[in-house]
């Protein structure tokens, strides 16, 4: 019959695993030591289990093949079905964003490690387009909601949440406007407590935390902006 595939339908999970590190953004990739796409560096996920949703499966996925079960938010973030996306039998995706606190920092397995989101090695398949969807994804909802608390430590400094702000971001951010637009939307509260001064002294920084560990809009209209003329970043 027209339109129909001798070969059958697989089903399989990928997830863009995205933490900053160092004050720049990464992402998990392992590399592949088989055909095809020898050598490439592709992301973690494999076929969706018969008893499990595609969530259960991501999550299982990257316990069992990369050890990560530091992930503190998981959301789908498409479907790619391209009909010769991988060769020989169809395989569709159902891709995932996940993001890892910049304090965590996971025993990975020898064939895998993180990588600049702006500087990524040859990827294998549909890879790199999905790595890219999973960025802009994670841009805007800086913007808009709380998603901020999936990649900070539970406790931390307004300047170490800058760093992270502006490291996810990948453009300089004013560590003042930040604190005021989150205190704001009442994202952000102080924990009481003062960071340890460091070699040089000075005042101790306060610690603040997220009001919410989990996700929610808190200005749907908002836009993080680069920095405009003068090299200060605007956050409205």
């Amino acid at each position: 019959m027209p339109g129909t595939s001798a070969l059958p339908t697989c089903h399989e999970v990928l997830a863009a695993v995205l933490q900053v590190r160092e004050g720049r953004l990464c992402v998990l990739a392992w590399q592949r030591a088989i055909a095809p796409d020898e050598g490439r560096w592709a992301l973690p996920g494999g076929r969706l289990g018969d008893e499990e949703d595609v969530e259960e499966s991501v999550r299982r996925q990257l316990a069992e093949k990369v050890d990560l079960r530091d992930v503190a938010h998981v959301e789908q973030l498409g479907v790619f079905s391209a009909p010769h996306r991988v060769p020989g039998a169809r395989v569709v995706a159902t891709a995932f964003l996940g993001l890892v606190p910049s304090d965590a920092d996971p025993a990975v397995p020898g064939d895998t490690a993180w990588h600049l989101v702006d500087a990524l090695p040859p990827t294998a398949f549909d890879h790199a387009e999905i790595v890219t969807d999973a960025l802009d994804r994670l841009r805007a909802k800086l913007s808009y909601t709380n998603i901020g608390f999936a990649l900070a430590p539970a406790e931390f400094t307004v300047s170490a949440l800058r760093e992270i702000y502006a490291g996810a971001l990948g453009h300089p951010v004013s560590a003042t406007n930040l604190q005021r637009v989150l205190t704001r939307r009442g994202q952000l509260e102080p924990t009481g407590a003062v960071c340890p001064p460091g070699p040089a002294g000075g005042r101790p920084a306060a610690l603040f935390r997220f009001t919410r560990r989990s996700l929610r809009v808190t200005d749907a209209f908002a836009v993080l902006r680069p920095p405009g003329e003068g090299g200060r970043a605007v956050v409205p």
